[in-house]
Parts: C-alpha cells; sequence; structure tokens
C-alpha cells in the first residue's frame, strides 16, 4: 500500500541479479521518469526472485517471461565481470544518487526530488535543513527514515497483530481485521504493516461511507499509544506511523467494503505476480478480477453484477483456478 517493495531475498538464488535490476529500475523511476523501464526491470527481478535455479547465463534467463535481450546482455555482462558499466556510471552521477536517495524518503516522489535537488537539497541532512520546503507526510518520513528503512520482523508484526486485534474486537466484535502483504503470505520480514479493515454496516451500496469505522478504530489505537503518528487519515484509509518496540514501522488501515472484503484480502496479500496471473486466468474464464469485485464480462463484452464471494477460496473457485494458501503466493 506504501512504496513499492523489492523482491525478497528469503530463498532467491538469483538475488545479486535481482539487486541491480531493482537499481536500475529505481534510476529509471526516479531520474529518467521512465515508467515503462521501471516496470520491465521490476518484471524481471520478480521473475528472477521466483525462480528456484540459479541462471548461469543470459541465455537461459532469456527463456523466462519479462526478460528480453537488453536484459539477458546485463545478465551476461554482470555474469562476466561482477558489475554493469551502466551502474558504475549512475553511482558516479551526483545528480543520480541524490535524487535516488532523497526518493527513499517516504512522501517524497521522483518529481519532488529532482524538485528539491534542483533547490541544492541532496542530502538527508540537508532536508532537515530544509523542512519549511516539505509537506506534512514527508516531515514524518524524514522524521523516522532511519527506521523506516530497516525490515520488520515478523514476531514484531505478530505482536502487533495480537494488540490491533485485541483491541478493535474490544471495540466492536463485528469488524474483521487482516494484516496482508509479505506478512500474510509468510515472510519472515516485512518492509511496513499494511491492514485490511471491514464491517458489517459498510458495504458498496451503503448511501454513506460510514468514515467512523476507521476513525473509531485510529482514535483508539493512538489512545493505546500503538499509533503515534497521523501522515493521513481520510473515510476509508489511514497512513500513520505505529510503534510496539523501540523502533517506528509504516502502518497503512484501509476499510473496505464488506462484500468486497475478500477480493481486497486477495489483492493486498499479492504477490503482484501472482496478481497479474490470476487477472489473467480470470479473463480466459470469461471473468474480470481486480481489488473490488469479480464479475463476468459474457458476450456483450460488458461486464455484469459482482459475484457474491463469501471467502477468497470463491474467487478461486469461480474462475477455475487451483486454489493457493497465502504461503503459496510468492511468485
Amino acid at each position: 500500500m506504501s512504496k513499492r517493495k523489492a523482491p525478497s531475498d528469503e530463498g532467491n538464488v538469483n538475488k545479486d541479479f535481482c539487486d541491480f535490476l531493482i537499481e536500475l529500475a529505481n534510476y529509471e523511476r526516479n531520474v529518467n521518469r521512465n515508467v515503462y523501464k521501471y516496470n520491465a526491470y521490476r518484471k524481471a527481478a520478480s521473475t528472477l526472485a521466483a525462480h528456484s535455479t540459479r541462471i548461469t547465463s543470459g541465455k537461459e534467463a532469456r527463456k523466462l517471461d519479462g526478460i528480453g535481450d537488453k536484459i539477458a546482455k546485463k545478465i551476461d555482462e554482470f555474469i562476466e565481470t561482477g558489475t554493469l558499466q551502466k551502474l558504475e556510471k549512475i553511482k558516479k552521477d551526483d545528480t543520480s544518487e541524490s535524487i535516488n536517495l532523497l526518493t527513499r524518503v517516504t512522501g517524497i516522489g521522483p518529481a519532488k526530488a529532482r524538485e528539491l535537488f534542483d533547490q541544492g537539497i541532496k542530502t538527508i541532512e540537508d532536508l532537515q535543513n530544509n523542512k519549511d520546503k516539505l509537506t506534512h507526510h514527508q516531515i514524518i518520513g524524514l522524521k523516522y527514515f532511519e527506521d523506516f528503512e530497516k525490515k520488520i520482523p515478523r514476531k514484531e508484526i505478530e505482536e502487533i497483530e495480537m494488540m490491533l486485534k485485541k483491541s478493535v474486537l474490544e471495540l466492536d466484535s463485528d469488524y474483521l481485521v487482516t494484516i496482508c502483504g509479505s506478512y500474510r503470505r509468510g515472510k519472515p520480514e516485512s518492509g511496513d504493516i499494511d491492514v485490511l479493515l471491514t464491517h458489517p454496516d459498510y458495504t458498496s451500496n451503503s448511501s454513506t461511507k460510514s468514515p467512523h469505522l476507521l476513525k473509531n478504530v485510529v482514535q483508539l489505537l493512538e489512545n493505546q499509544g500503538l499509533i503515534t503518528d497521523t501522515i493521513s487519515l481520510g473515510d476509508v484509509k489511514f497512513m500513520g506511523v505505529c510503534k510496539a518496540g523501540d523502533t517506528a514501522r509504516r502502518l497503512d488501515i484501509r476499510l473496505t467494503p464488506y462484500d468486497q472484503y475478500y477480493c481486497a484480502t486477495l489483492y493486498f496479500t499479492g504477490s503482484d505476480m501472482f496478481n497479474k496471473q490470476m487477472r489473467a486466468h480470470a479473463l480466459q474464464k470469461g471473468f474480470t478480477l481486480n481489488e473490488y469485485t469479480l464479475r463476468y464480462i459474457g458476450s456483450t463484452g460488458v461486464p455484469g453484477n459482482p459475484v457474491k464471494i463469501t471467502s477468497e477460496k470463491d474467487v478461486f473457485d469461480c474462475i477455475d483456478y487451483p486454489y493457493k494458501t497465502p504461503s503459496e503466493r510468492n511468485v
């Protein structure tokens, strides 16, 4: 829900290839503002991260989805030399290094990073001395920059999950609460904490968004000291900071309609690649699937009414896709 993460390191026999592809992706997004190349490098990195065996040549990599001739040649260069000339040039370029650094601050995107750089702001220390040029979100990102750079151990999220669920269900036992993302997929650590929340009083047919359902939860968690800072709070989404120990963590809470909860849970659990595979399969079966609904397309090509979904498994069954547990979705 926040900044996109790099593929997991756990069990990744192609980690060094993934690392340089993510570096190239970040350069294209942050410096060149080339979304097409950014997505291409990220897709290749995700493909390699999911590949169970060590790639030994560009030719071998070329057979995998999302890896073309140019990336294959970069893999060959890396295997032969241990580095990439393009990356070495980027690392010697002060502009690239500074812009990439600034975008690591939560709330600072490529455009803002370029704007700050053009004003002579190139380091974290420079940001500290120019807070007047930052938004509230960016000031929070700067305040907790070092904490947000650290991965969150699974055990810590488990503790936060217990505290969060206990508090929310004491407030109203009708709430449903799920921590999604890499945590739900069983990963040993995560970049942030993504919480999905729903309540029977809030459906897609509701005449109002029932903002109190989210705001009451946020206020409760603030009173209990779990939430320490608010970046933004709307009717259906909270972005902020929580603390269960000594380290501040990014926390997102999203309120979703009760009848859309399981499509949302599926979507926000991920991984990105798994979601793409499921959406493609759904289309083959005559359905359109997104974070809100599953709909039958029919002969007219126009999606019909949402299919009633009462569990994640319902989605798999409807599109005739073998059920995968969350831990089996790390592709």
